[in-house]
């Protein structure tokens, strides 16, 4: 049963890169700019078919694809080449495939969610004895977590994530209270032992059911989606800060490893399948946040330099050099190439060990 699993990641992580590439390819045609090859999987060809301007080919490896657009990375002297166009055809073109990843992430949390009952969120509970809080200003039982130290709790389980980052010394939370936004700015809660509870804040995180009804079930597809975005974004700033490591970090065999395992640990095939939906959701959403940042070789950096010839045109008469870009490009793929490498080597050592 695991090498179903094992297959199933692989041919999901292939396809949600399929779908990127897919994304660019859409945005290509909409704008008219040219396509030389459209290519599902890598490796040799296994099969093609060419059109007047395009070739169609499906390769031997099923571990994603390409789209290969003229003027990608020169200008080829075609007026339809991707170096002519506009900042906004090329904003379109190059945020393509980031935006089909996010709208598949998007489709398959609803389906999930589509025959869901009711919904869940965080709210205050209960208090351990001896809690110095619970008054009007500060927290009372049946608060709605809202947001705590900045990071806003969508859904069930985010406000124990985002309690557990707090150094303890003092906390902002909002709460919802009574349909009323309370906010309680360095509220001074702080860790310490309650009862037999030690490194406790002294409350209890309980779950409130949300009623269901169409524009509810749209919300929470919103909230779910947004609280994978924050999730993200959350552990790009625990990396800037030094608090995660690179041997905490995990690539495609790692992430292929992780469906695995969730797969297995299901207790029905059906199980299996949700949470695999579901962790294919985060990483899809995932892959188009990634995409955006402005590290070079990715379709961000790209992005960003579009940004700075905006800026650089009106003050000093000319762009970034196309060379110049193409070379920053370069070494950021290289770059790029050798942390992957470095993540896959750890994933696999983790796997054999």
């Amino acid at each position: 049963m695991k090498v179903v699993f094992v297959i199933a990641a692989i041919f999901i992580f292939g396809l949600l890169i399929a779908i990127h590439e897919l994304g660019h390819f859409l945005a290509g045609r909409l704008c008219g700019v040219r396509v030389n090859e459209f290519s599902i999987g890598m490796g040799s060809c296994i099969w093609h078919k060419e059109t007047e301007e395009t070739q169609y080919s499906i390769r031997l490896l099923p571990i994603g694809g390409f789209c290969a657009l003229d003027g990608q990375d020169e200008d080829t002297g075609d007026e339809r080449c991707l170096a002519r166009q506009g900042f906004w055809k090329k904003f379109i073109i190059l945020a393509g495939g980031s935006f089909m990843n996010l709208l598949t992430g998007i489709v398959i949390i609803a389906i999930l969610f589509a025959g869901a009952n009711s919904f869940y969120v965080d709210q205050v509970s209960g208090f351990s004895e001896g809690f110095p809080l619970e008054r009007e200003n500060g927290l009372m039982v049946g608060d709605v977590f809202y947001r705590i130290d900045g990071w806003r709790t969508y859904i069930r389980g985010d406000a124990a994530m985002f309690l557990s980052f707090n150094d303890g010394q003092g906390i902002d939370i909002e709460v919802i209270r009574n349909g009323e936004l309370i906010v309680l700015e360095d509220l001074p809660l702080y860790r310490g032992t309650y009862g037999e509870r030690q490194n406790s804040f002294g409350m209890q995180v309980g779950a409130k059911q949300v009623p269901t009804d169409f524009l509810t079930h749209l919300r929470f597809i919103g909230y779910q989606t947004l609280d994978f975005v924050q999730q993200m974004r959350l552990s790009i700033i625990q990396i800037i800060r030094g608090n995660v490591s690179v041997k905490e970090l995990s690539g495609p065999v790692g992430i292929m490893s992780i469906m695995t395992e969730v797969g297995t640990s299901s207790l029905s095939a059906s199980g299996a399948a949700r949470n695999i939906a579901f962790l294919a959701a985060l990483i899809a959403i995932n892959l188009a946040v990634m995409n955006m940042l402005p590290i070079p070789a990715l379709d961000g950096g790209r992005i960003f330099f579009l940004l700075v010839d905006v800026v650089a045109l009106p003050l000093f008469k000319h762009k970034v050099p196309e060379k110049y870009q193409a070379a920053v490009n370069a070494v950021g793929f290289v770059l790029l190439m050798g942390v992957m490498a470095l993540v896959t080597l750890q994933d696999v050592i983790k796997l054999i060990s």
